[in-house]
């Protein structure tokens, strides 16, 4: 948890019960004007419903076939660490929305669009970064791969540091898109919705905080 001002950012891992424990009990004892979710108007619904949501021919024109594969693939992987955990991706930010309901505080959905992303994706993402990506996919099928952290807790800041560096190094487009322009857009709407609110809740992805709070900083 970082907090700036009247803002209190807390970084979360979304198949992590502890970050759950931690959304619940800062909203109750802070009790802000507004809370604010790494989500956009599309993915809001698909978590709160508990649907799955259903890719449809048009999704590869909107995204493009790299993005659609990136989000499958990514959303499979969630799923599987979920499963071991026992505990359903984004279930922090479905507490944050039930808790937002239930005390009627105000949401705010301060990420980039899904399908903006996720066609900057397809576009960006070079050859060499695919190939990265198939090897890894490769070797994982006969090496399992071993984690540096409980998935029931959130990483802490050095191992987090550490998982940015080496996705920075190998994957530059991806981190590019998915961490330094998102940071940029969620920091942005946050700035601005700092200026109307006394206290403000924001449940980001563990990782994202510190940067989008540097990055408001600048602005002060």
């Amino acid at each position: 948890m970082k907090i700036y001002k009247n803002l209190i950012i807390i970084g979360t891992s979304h198949i992590s019960r502890e970050s759950i424990n931690e959304v619940e009990s800062t909203i109750k004892a802070e009790f802000p004007d507004l809370i604010c979710l790494e989500l956009d108007s599309q993915r809001l619904p698909v978590l709160t419903s508990n649907q799955k949501r259903k890719i449809k021919f048009s999704d590869i024109f909107k995204i493009g076939v790299k993005g659609l594969l990136f989000n499958l693939i990514g959303a499979y992987a969630e799923k599987k660490l979920g499963e071991i955990v026992n505990v359903k991706p984004g279930s922090e930010m479905k507490k944050a929305y039930q808790l937002a309901r239930k005390f009627k505080i105000r949401i705010a959905l301060i990420d980039q669009p899904i399908q903006i992303t996720l066609k900057r994706l397809s576009k960006s993402i070079t050859f060499k970064e695919k190939m990265t990506f198939v090897k890894e996919i490769i070797k994982s099928i006969f090496k399992k791969p071993t984690l540096k952290f409980d998935l029931n807790k959130v990483p802490d800041e050095k191992i987090i540091e550490e998982l940015l560096k080496e996705t920075q190094k190998n994957y530059p487009s991806v981190y590019r898109v998915l961490i330094t322009e998102r940071n940029n857009y969620m920091a942005k709407n946050l700035y601005k919705l700092m200026q109307h609110h006394n206290k403000i809740v924001a449940i980001v992805g563990a990782g994202h905080e510190k940067e989008i709070i540097d990055i408001i900083k600048k602005w002060k």
